[in-house]
């Protein structure tokens, strides 16, 4: 009985995976662009807490619980920006400060 030596091939895959290993990897954003996203996401909180008080002034909103809940989201999005900056700004001075 003859036996076939193995071969040292590339194996490469053609059927579809279900784990998702042969699909392209997703485009990877950049610090700019997580940013900048970041950015319009804590503006877009600030303008429904603002629209949310105005309806609420205009006695269109019954449940005042909504516009606190909505009032405390944009806070503290708005915090946590802050937050964000103030590292980004000691890190670039801290490189600033740096002798080359």
């Amino acid at each position: 009985m003859h036996i076939e030596p193995l071969q040292m091939t590339p194996v490469s895959m053609k059927a579809k995976s279900h784990i998702g290993e042969n699909e392209p990897a997703p485009a990877v954003k950049s610090f700019g662009e997580y940013l900048t996203d970041s950015l319009a996401d804590v503006n877009r909180l600030q303008n429904e807490s603002e629209k949310m008080n105005q309806a609420l002034a205009a006695g269109q909103i019954e449940d005042v619980s909504q516009v606190i809940v909505a009032a405390e989201k944009a806070g503290i999005a708005m915090q946590v920006t802050l937050q964000v900056r103030n590292k980004i700004v000691e890190a670039y001075q801290e490189v600033m400060r740096m002798q080359v």
